[in-house]
């Protein structure tokens, strides 16, 4: 089923980017729940497995049928571009329980025996249990799965997001959107999004937030009906490669020019990453990238820019042909 977003003039200005630790929390619930879109996810899985053992996911599961609706009240509004978690899940604590209750009937309905379990949980009857019951199975989530290894996703998603910026300042949304998915498509004026909602909206000034998002391949989610703020988040670049480990360079020849820290870095840096995120994908301390990378970029191998609250970091020209050996 297609939705159908109507871009006027304003919109165009209030197209923005931004990345959510609370989407991405609920991606890997919905993830966990379908084997189908576990593919890239398998090493992750690995690495969590003893977290998950004893999580109890069923408050998230039963909100987030299939095929149907996710509660809006799930999804609060983008306010800035990278909220920090709690912030967010404030935000779920404080839905209003009578308004929240009508939402997720919807989606309940959408499960056959949803609503039953829903009842017997007395949801129902206390929407405000239920609100409880799901921000605390959110944010055991995020404590055990998802933050470990946030620093790595983080790094991930604006790399995507520096990536497709660039790509908007270059050509447009009419050469954006269509890349970002092959469920979406684009018409002068009109974004079409293959998904689980058949709806038409007129973004009005709203403009649309654009989040990539680690768990959400081979789909993509979004929050379309009004009044909310129009959301779209779609699989970032890279996640093939997300939970890859770095690749031993002691018997290169890379590694005795530059010296082994330098070298691991230069080699990491297939797309843009801060220090933080270097340092925490090969576990080194967050002064000595910071140094390498210093020494790096004042080689020529490395160029910085600002995004956000951080600096992200490329490798030139140079950078990849030392890495390539070309």
């Amino acid at each position: 089923m297609p939705t159908h977003l109507h871009f006027e003039e304003g919109d165009y200005l209030n197209c923005r980017f931004a990345h959510s630790p609370l989407w991405e929390t609920q991606a890997a619930a919905h993830m966990l729940k379908r084997p189908d879109r576990q593919a890239y996810q398998r090493p992750w899985l690995r690495r969590t497995r003893r977290r998950t053992a004893d999580l109890d996911l069923t408050p998230l599961w039963l909100l987030m049928p299939q095929r149907g609706l996710t509660p809006g009240w799930l999804c609060p509004p983008q306010t800035t571009p990278a909220a920090g978690f709690e912030e967010e899940l404030a935000h779920v604590r404080a839905a209003d329980p009578d308004a929240a209750r009508a939402d997720a009937v919807r989606s309940l309905r959408a499960t056959p025996g949803a609503l039953g379990l829903a009842r017997d949980r007395g949801w129902l009857r206390h929407p405000s249990r239920m609100i409880r019951e799901v921000s605390d199975t959110l944010e055991q989530m995020w404590t055990r799965l998802v933050e470990p290894d946030w620093p790595r996703m983080r790094t991930l998603l604006e790399a995507d997001i520096a990536f497709r910026t660039r790509q908007l300042a270059e050509h447009g949304l009419g050469e954006l959107l269509p890349g970002i998915s092959a469920l979406c498509s684009w018409r002068p004026g009109t974004l079409t999004v293959q998904g689980r909602a058949d709806l038409e909206r007129r973004l009005d000034g709203q403009g649309l937030v654009l989040m990539p998002s680690v768990f959400v391949w081979p789909h993509v989610i979004g929050s379309f009906e009004p009044p909310l703020q129009p959301v779209l988040a779609y699989p970032a670049r890279g996640i093939v490669e997300l939970w890859a480990e770095p690749a031993p360079h002691d018997r290169d020849t890379l590694p005795r020019l530059l010296g082994r820290g330098r070298a691991a870095i230069l080699c990491s840096l297939d797309a843009p990453a801060s220090t933080t995120g270097l340092a925490e994908r090969l576990n080194l301390a967050p002064s000595s990238v910071s140094s390498h990378l210093t020494v790096l970029r004042e080689a020529g191998l490395l160029t910085a820019r600002r995004h956000g609250r951080q600096v992200l970091y490329e490798r030139t020209g140079l950078g990849d042909a030392l890495t390539t050996g070309s």
